[in-house]
């Protein structure tokens, strides 16, 4: 059985920009450090919900999935960011499969 189907998420411009960026402790070479992947869904999720003050319903509609689905992306950026600094970590950006640019203020790529 193949795994179920991932909903396209909606991502606002900005974060195609830092799609390769890193973002580690300084005075550490990154050679040195343990990467952790931070995708670009979590990362709109966070910024809606604890930047933009949106209810996980509200960035839900926005990113066009539903509130369960926010909370797991929440829980899981959270969990990367939080990770990384308390354990010296870098942080990498990366695109995940299904964000998508159908409305007017989302990204091509």
């Amino acid at each position: 059985m193949s795994p179920r189907y991932k909903k396209p998420r909606f991502c606002k411009c900005p974060f195609r920009k830092l799609r390769g960026q890193v973002f580690k402790p300084t005075g550490v070479p990154l050679t040195e450090l343990e990467l952790i992947t931070v995708y670009r869904d979590e990362l709109e999720a966070m910024c809606l919900c604890d930047i933009d003050n949106l209810t996980q319903e509200e960035t839900g509609a926005k990113m066009g999935i539903s509130r369960g689905t926010v909370q797991r992306l929440l829980e899981e950026g959270r969990r990367k960011v939080l990770t990384s600094i308390i354990k010296k970590q870098a942080l990498v950006f990366q695109k995940e499969g299904n964000v998508s640019a159908k409305k007017k203020k989302c990204c091509k790529i």
